[in-house]
């Protein structure tokens, strides 16, 4: 019987999900399950490996069992992953040896800057794209060397192996054959060499890392092997891979230089596509790899807000000021605007373009008359004004004219968000009919290694908007928004380092 669907994993930061899609790019089913978040410490940030593999695996068995699907009928699988988060485990047991080092952990940035002390910040730059920052995974990765009891041992002695969460759901599903990651994901370590494609042996000299930890770089979209079949069912293909943004970009059809895609979720990433040219920013965004597709390496700008969704997480969950998410749009409107308060969630410091590891988050403005509308408001603003601090950047470093900004994730689908986000950039927001565009490009980066799409060209076809926002605020009041938000942005930098 020819398959009919291909299935994505979508392992993020707040949870694993398992999605199929049919031919015309539809989802047809979900599961999910909430992960965990560890909190050692103020500022430190873990999750435990066992659990994300454990609810992955369960959310792929359900959705195939939900639904009525049998394996035979899934063409091949996709995975999707929280980037960044670093994970160590034993090359014989395939046990993690310590907790992963999640993406937003800031307990690496007395290490991040005693490397700049050294000076090797401007030769890392130029060969990986990136600053230098305890958002990557290096710097975890010798910080889990450095802190777990024999494992610099065990990795010099070839026992431990490295991966992001790409590497380590592979690896499970596999039975342990494979231990690989794609460019995508490689160039989120300060490890890889982006101009080159490989691991670079002066970059492993600066972090101390010993090389066999590493895994194959192999193409985003190719057949690596096959699922375990005692895991579900059948030794389904596992074929397409790539980091959650990049797998973003490739789920809105951004494959032309110059389109730009915004993903709400946890944090907010904003990336364009630059085609076959890796373009050096001079203004503190990412150069990254977006894929390698048919033996050609494509590249991005992108701009990583650190704090988003998570701000009305801490809204909902810590301040009690609502229930559920799908109230913010509601709350947001009661108020004709925030009365004034500007609220920068910075809570793991600044991301792009200011990569102020000591700022803290703030709320300014508050008077006595300020509700919890106002600051629900203002979190929600605050997602559009910290992503145009990207675009504007995007726009300056690569020279392109932005002509509109495809949009998904959890909170595009408030619209006063989405409208807010289209009035501060005075830019058109086309919100994508398939919410799931990060699942989406990992199921398309698959389904093209398989034959069960033909081209790029055929995947394009099958992006459509679900709704067009249009700017509807006046040049001043945008203007005037914005620049009160810069001086916010002022009042929180530094912070922890005034108080510590």
């Amino acid at each position: 019987m020819k398959p009919t669907y291909v299935l994505a994993l979508d392992q993020g930061t707040t949870s694993s999900r398992a999605i199929l899609f049919d031919r015309q790019g539809v989802p047809v089913a979900i599961e999910a399950e909430p992960l965990r978040q560890i909190y050692p410490q103020p500022g430190w940030v873990e999750h435990d490996p066992n659990e994300i593999w454990r609810s992955q695996l369960t959310v792929a068995r359900r959705v195939l069992q939900n639904a009525g699907v049998t394996p035979s009928s899934i063409a091949a699988i996709g995975t999707t992953n929280q980037r960044e988060t670093t994970i160590v485990w034993d090359r014989q047991t395939g046990m993690p040896i310590a907790n992963a080092i999640v993406w937003q952990c800031r307990r690496t940035a007395p290490l991040c800057e005693e490397l700049k002390r050294s000076g090797v910040d401007q030769q890392i730059s130029e060969k990986t794209g990136l600053p230098m920052d305890a958002y990557f995974s290096a710097t975890k990765l010798r910080w889990i060397l450095d802190h777990v009891p024999n494992a610099r041992a065990r990795a010099e002695a070839g026992d431990l192996l490295f991966g992001t969460v790409d590497s380590w759901l592979i690896y499970q599903l596999s039975g342990g054959r494979l231990h690989i990651t794609d460019p995508s994901n490689a160039s989120r370590t300060l490890l890889f060499n982006i101009h080159e494609r490989r691991w670079d042996d002066e970059l492993l000299a600066h972090f101390d890392i010993p090389r066999h930890m590493l895994p194959e770089v192999r193409s985003s979209s190719a057949y690596y092997g096959e699922a375990c079949a005692d895991l579900l069912g059948a030794g389904i293909p596992l074929a397409g891979c790539a980091g959650d943004q990049q797998a973003a970009l490739f789920g809105q059809a951004c494959f032309e230089a110059g389109m730009v895609k915004n993903t709400y979720g946890t944090g907010c990433f904003v990336l364009m596509t630059t085609g076959s040219k890796a373009i050096a920013s001079s203004s503190g965004l990412l150069t990254t790899v977006a894929w390698e597709l048919d033996g050609q390496l494509e590249y991005a700008l992108e701009g990583s807000v650190f704090v988003a969704g998570a701000a009305l997480q801490w809204l909902r969950d810590r301040c009690k000021f609502f229930v559920d998410m799908s109230e913010t749009e509601a709350m947001a409107r009661s108020v004709p605007d925030t009365g004034g308060v500007f609220f920068v969630p910075a809570f793991v410091g600044l991301g792009a373009p200011y990569w102020d590891m000591q700022a803290r988050g703030v709320i300014v403005g508050l008077t006595q008359v300020t509700e919890p509308a106002h600051i629900v408001r203002a979190a929600l603003e605050a997602m559009a004004y910290q992503s145009r601090d990207v675009l504007e950047c995007l726009q300056a470093d690569a020279a392109m004219p932005i002509k509109s900004l495809r949009v998904d994730g959890g909170a595009s689908a408030n619209n006063f968000l989405c409208q807010f986000q289209a009035d501060i950039l005075g830019l058109p927001v086309e919100r994508a009919s398939v919410q799931e565009t990060t699942a989406l490009g990992a199921a398309l980066l698959a389904g093209l290694a398989v034959g069960f799409w033909g081209d790029k060209h055929d995947v394009a076809s099958l992006w459509r908007a679900d709704r067009i926002f249009t700017p509807a605020m006046s040049a001043n009041e945008r203007d005037k928004l914005y620049a009160a938000w810069k001086q916010a942005v002022v009042r929180a930098g530094g912070w922890s380092a005034v108080v510590m």
